[in-house]
Parts: C-alpha cells; sequence; structure tokens
C-alpha cells in the first residue's frame, strides 16, 4: 500500500477542478416523515474544507430543489465537475444510485464520491454499484479534500492511503479506517453561501425568533443507544468546537444572514458542562440578543446549568424520552429512568425553558401495554411538544443486527426494518401513532398550550388540515 501523500503545500488544478456537491430529493412513497428542508450542515462543511484548499465548490440541494433526473443531467452538461459528491441516508439510497447513474450517462469521466450515515454504515452496498467510484466513511472534511487532491492530480491510487475511503480494487472492496478530527476549531464555517438560503424556511418551530437557522456544534456520542449508531459515524467521544469558536459562527450568522434564532441539532448539547456554561457566560457577555433551541438528555441537566443557559437565551429543550416503561428504557440501552425525565421537566419549568419531547413505539420486545404506559407519562409530563415516532431500526445499529438475527420484522424497503410480533406490525402502529397523537394533543390543557403558541387562527387551521405526520425513530 502507497505512502500517503504530503498535501500541506498542494495545490489543486486550475483547469476543470469543479466539485459539485449535492443531496438527493427525497423519495417518492415512503413510511417516514422526511420533515421540511434545512440546509445540509454536514455538506456544508465539506464544502468549506474544499473551498479552504482551492477547489471550485458548487452545492445543489436536491431535496429541496427535487429537480428531475434530466435537469441533474443538464446541470452536469453545464458545469462539467471532475467530480460529484453525493450525501446517502438509507431512506435515499434508490435516489442516490438514480442519481449516480444519470451522471455517468452524461459525463462517464466523473468520479463520483459518496459519503453521509449509509456510507459509514454501509459502504459495500454502495461499492457493489458500478457508479459509485469513492466512499467516504465517518467525518468527511479531511477524506474528502485529500481524496479531491488524489483525483484532480491524476494519481488517484494515492486514494489507497486515505483514512476514511473505500474502493473497488481488482473486484475487491478496500475499506481504510476513518480517523476522527481531534481538533474541531481547524473547521471553516460551514458554506452556506453555496446554498440559496432565501428558498428555504428559516423558522424553528420552537421559538418565535425569525429568521431562525441550524447549527451543529460538536460530534460523537459516550452513550450506547440500541437504536442508534451515530458512534460509527461520528466516534464514541464527544468533541465540540471551542465556545469562543462557537460564538464566532453566531455571530457571522447574524451579521451575514440576520439570524435571529439557532437550533444546536447536536444530541448531547449539555454533555460537556463545562464548555456549555463557558458559552452560554460568553453568550451572556456579548449581548447576541438571541433566542436558541437545543437537544440533550434529561440526565445531563441540573438546575444550576438550566438557570445558566436560560439566561443565556435557551427557550426549548428537545428530550428524547423513548418510553415510559422502565423496562423499555433499560432494553434499548437509554440508561434513564422516569423519574429521572420528571425531574428534568420540572427543572426546565422551574427555570422558564419549554419542553419538547419524542416517544419511540414499537420497540423490540414492547407491547401494546408499554406504549399505552409512554402515553399516560406523556400526559403526566405536559410537555410544550411531543412526538409520538413508529420505531423504524437503522442499519448496522444494535437492535437492527439483533431485528436481523431473530427475524421478528418486516422490510420496509432494501434496508429499514419495523418490528413485528403477535401484538403488532407496522401498519397497526400507524393506527397506534394517529390515535396517541389525538389523544394528546386534543386534550383541553394541550389545546390552551397550542393556541397560546399558535394564535387561534393558525391553530384552527392546522386543525382543518388535519394536522398529525407520519414520524419515525430513523436519523
Amino acid at each position: 500500500m502507497p505512502a500517503k501523500p504530503k498535501q500541506k503545500n498542494s495545490k489543486p488544478k486550475t483547469e476543470n477542478n469543479t466539485i459539485l456537491l449535492m443531496t438527493t430529493a427525497p423519495p417518492e412513497n415512503g413510511a417516514w416523515y422526511h420533515g421540511k428542508a434545512l440546509p445540509p450542515i454536514g455538506l456544508m462543511y465539506v464544502a468549506a474544507a474544499l473551498e479552504k484548499a482551492g477547489f471550485k465548490v458548487q452545492m445543489l440541494d436536491n431535496y429541496l430543489m427535487k429537480k428531475s433526473t434530466d435537469e441533474v443531467k443538464e446541470l452536469i452538461t453545464k458545469i462539467n465537475p471532475q467530480i460529484v459528491g453525493i450525501t446517502c441516508g438509507s431512506a435515499t439510497y434508490p435516489r442516490c444510485i438514480e442519481t449516480a447513474r444519470a451522471i455517468k450517462q452524461v459525463n462517464p469521466n466523473c468520479k463520483i464520491v459518496v459519503g453521509g450515515w449509509h456510507a459509514s454504515y454501509m459502504p459495500d452496498s454502495l461499492l457493489a454499484n458500478p457508479e459509485i467510484d469513492y466512499v467516504v466513511m465517518g467525518e468527511g472534511e479531511r477524506a474528502v479534500t485529500e481524496l479531491a487532491f488524489a483525483i484532480t492530480s491524476g494519481n488517484q491510487t494515492q486514494a489507497a492511503a486515505i483514512a476514511g475511503v473505500a474502493f473497488k480494487l481488482n473486484g475487491e472492496n478496500i475499506k481504510i479506517q476513518p480517523k476522527f478530527i481531534e481538533n474541531m476549531d481547524e473547521l471553516p464555517y460551514p458554506a452556506r453561501h453555496l446554498l440559496p438560503l432565501g428558498l428555504y424556511d428559516r423558522t424553528i418551530e420552537y421559538i418565535d425568533a425569525k429568521p431562525a437557522d441550524v447549527m451543529s456544534i460538536s460530534r460523537g456520542c459516550v452513550f450506547n443507544c440500541g437504536f442508534c449508531e451515530t458512534r460509527k459515524l461520528w466516534g464514541n467521544i464527544c468533541r465540540g468546537f471551542s465556545p469562543k469558536r462557537v460564538i464566532g459562527e453566531i455571530q457571522d450568522l447574524q451579521s451575514r444572514y440576520g439570524t435571529k434564532g439557532i437550533y444546536f441539532i447536536n444530541d448531547n448539547f449539555t454533555l460537556r458542562k463545562k464548555e456549555t456554561a463557558e458559552l452560554c457566560n460568553l453568550m451572556i457577555e456579548n449581548k447576541l440578543d438571541l433566542e436558541w433551541v437545543c437537544d440533550t438528555r434529561v440526565d445531563l441537566v441540573n438546575n444550576e446549568l438550566l438557570a445558566l443557559i436560560s439566561k443565556a437565551g435557551c427557550k426549548t429543550i428537545w428530550f428524547g424520552v423513548e418510553s415510559g416503561s422502565p423496562r423499555i428504557l433499560k432494553r434499548i440501552g437509554r440508561n434513564t429512568t422516569p423519574e429521572q425525565v420528571e425531574t428534568a421537566f420540572k427543572l426546565c419549568r422551574k427555570n422558564n425553558i419549554k419542553t419538547a419531547c419524542s416517544f419511540m413505539l414499537g420497540l423490540p420486545d414492547e407491547t401494546l401495554k408499554d406504549m399505552e404506559t409512554s402515553l399516560k407519562f406523556a400526559k403526566k409530563l405536559s410537555p410544550d411538544w411531543c412526538q409520538f415516532n413508529t420505531f423504524i431500526a437503522y442499519p448496522d445499529s444494535r437492535l437492527y443486527n439483533e431485528l436481523l438475527e431473530k427475524g421478528n420484522y418486516v422490510k420496509l424497503d432494501e434496508f429499514l426494518l419495523s418490528v413485528k410480533t403477535d401484538e403488532f406490525d407496522y401498519n397497526s402502529l400507524m393506527a397506534v401513532q394517529r390515535r396517541f397523537f389525538k389523544e394528546f394533543h386534543m386534550t383541553p390543557k394541550q389545546i390552551m398550550k397550542r393556541v397560546r403558541r399558535e394564535g387561534a387562527i393558525n391553530f384552527a387551521k392546522r386543525r382543518l388540515m388535519g394536522g398529525t405526520k407520519k414520524s419515525t425513530g430513523i436519523a
């Protein structure tokens, strides 16, 4: 295997070194609700790293634009990229392959690089398609940049030494293990300027401030929930930007894009308590005039920390409660208790922070009685927002592998699985989900909360339109 190339002083060739980074349109038919289009922040980080290295980068968020295959072909013909990078989730896998095939039809010499969740979990499934030249597993900034240098230099054998890259060689799939970025501050701000931000709905349901954007400020997870395999993508150590770096990006968003609200989309915002406190103090000192939302676990908050983040502008915290049954919480490796959940919600109310949460329905070994326990618990918690998600097993998670081994599942597509028992299957779960939605949200207490949040007219409009969404437990 050749030595890793030194690229510290390398510069890409100026002729024809355009790189197109893109998402795919969502599947037309699927068992999951995809949500509104948000700027693809992971892809924007990769774009920024490539630009920093000197490459010409264009982006197409086709989840938002929904261009047809013919329109994608026209774009490829027009810009003639040497490399196209596509982000792929298991739900969008068929569209990813369809897109790659279309690109090769009009530009056979273009190299197709696929990254994202599915690429990290199931790289072999992508390499099985001749249209895919390379797969990037794990973090993409370094791997894609080094791969781009190798491709544009005409010496593609260098890819054999790039951490996180998988490719085909003599009929065999070669996979180089990823390495994680220790100093996150070396990454430039996401390349938001490459996307038409004016076409996105820059609102966040959990805050009033507009316009609002999303930020990602940490990677990695120290926990081991059975339904999640985030650790395979980001690692089992939590790494984050320094508080000063986060403040700098917030100020950049405010000055360039007029941002008034932010959703910090990382799962465990308060895991690094020292850094969280430092960030909040900097927010207060800099008088940022910002409303924000974060996600965290119920066992990662206390009264002192919640008082500080409330003062810093936090309006809502999203908790993944998942179940009201202690047995199920233990079964899925959540390692929290209903008592911890109740304490966290009470402390949030004490500190004027609204609560949002989600429950999963149809988990392995769960019964209909367990689900009813979750509904009863949700009513007791009385959060400001609540979702009941039908569980779909995500590839290579612990629960996914258990389902494959035991065979108690139904396939929703080529990769995604749903639990099947004597008591329920996916279709009956959807009926349970709809009933839970109505029973929770149509209580007088919840109706009054929604009227206060949305206003009487908007609430009435939502009721006339139905109001319920298909949602799942997949990322």
